[in-house]
């Protein structure tokens, strides 16, 4: 049976019908488009947590794990070998009755004085200077950051050299203008002074190269308004550039004072057979040093355990300190 096709008046041909209970043409790029549109928001919402999860990922199996870890065996007694004991706050009690724990808090607070002060101090005049159009500036600014890329084995094993009590340098150039001779080893403050020398050698450049970015930050107005005030070089720098980089200043504060209170490297070296225990009387045994020792010489994996958080909790004040301060300088400067 053959079908006639009639045209419409207008002369275009006629529209098909599908019939009755047929699915439409079109049916099948239309759930298509549906599920690329699925697709697309599920991309769209999924994506940035894919970016991010190797990082956490990442820190909870080396940091989140270690710490919480570290925590349920500071409240067990373990011993190397040994299965852990449920003991609860006994390890921190035993640390507050320890003369020897007392003495590495202060010795870490000591430590973390004598050599953070001096290091920021000539950091910031360091700055200053690199600060002004020098010749030879860019060699200056790579020479003070060559410290810091040295190991800190290749550095105290110098100065072990430089502070030895029979032919060190140092007590000869001390000689020569009658001071004598000093025992930079066993005596607690000569020792910690050594110690600190290591530290202020390392990390004075380092700190130098971020005053000095936040120096060139400062507007130049500042300056010329200052000069035109008649203000010299020193009064421009007390009155100028101190108050700009405050912030800058408290950071490396922070950041010094973290250093220092997580010690290990320079005393361990510098004290060779009896660096662990920091001197034979401990007078330079950091936190770090007596956490190790606790940990790997005497076996007591819960006591060291311990004293890792108590360092924690040390950090922790640092850094709340750190931001009562940030807050209220913003209040000061209307923030």
């Amino acid at each position: 049976m053959a079908t006639s096709v009639r045209a419409t008046s207008d002369g275009s041909p006629p529209s098909s019908r599908s019939a009755p209970g047929s699915s439409p043409v079109n049916a099948g790029p239309r759930r298509t488009d549906g599920w690329r549109s699925k697709l697309y928001r599920l991309d769209t919402k999924a994506s940035p947590y894919a970016y991010i999860a190797p990082f956490f990922l990442i820190f909870a199996a080396f940091g989140l794990f270690p710490l919480i870890y570290t925590g349920w065996l500071s409240l067990n007694e373990v011993q190397l070998g040994t299965h852990a004991k449920w003991v609860g706050f006994d390890n921190y009690t035993q640390l507050w009755h320890s003369q020897f724990f007392w003495k590495a808090l202060r010795n870490t607070f000591t430590l973390a004085v004598i050599s953070t002060v001096p290091q920021l101090l000539m950091a910031l005049g360091l700055a200053h200077l690199l600060n002004y159009r020098l010749r030879g500036r860019s060699f200056f600014r790579v020479a003070i950051l060559a410290p810091y890329a040295t190991s800190i084995a290749a550095a105290s094993l110098v100065f072990v050299v430089l502070f030895n009590p029979d032919y060190g340098m140092i007590n000869q150039v001390l000689g020569h203008v009658g001071l004598g001779n000093t025992n930079w080893q066993s005596s607690k403050w000569p020792a910690q002074i050594a110690i600190s020398a290591i530290v202020t050698w390392r990390w004075t450049g380092y700190n130098a190269l971020i005053y000095l970015a936040a120096m060139q930050a400062v507007p130049a107005d500042l300056y010329e308004a200052a000069a035109l005030d008649g203000a010299s070089r020193w009064r421009q720098f007390i009155s100028v550039t101190i108050p700009s980089i405050r912030p800058t200043i408290f950071f490396t504060i922070i950041v010094s004072t973290i250093g220092a209170t997580q010690l290990f490297g320079e005393p361990l070296i510098y004290g060779g057979g009896v660096g662990v225990t920091g001197g034979t009387d401990h007078q330079y045994q950091t936190l770090s040093l007596y956490m190790y020792d606790k940990g790997w010489n005497t076996g007591e994996l819960g006591q060291a355990s311990a004293v890792a958080w108590v360092m924690l909790l040390i950090l922790l004040v640092i850094g709340a300190i750190n931001l009562l301060i940030a807050r209220s300088n913003r209040k000061k400067i209307g923030g």
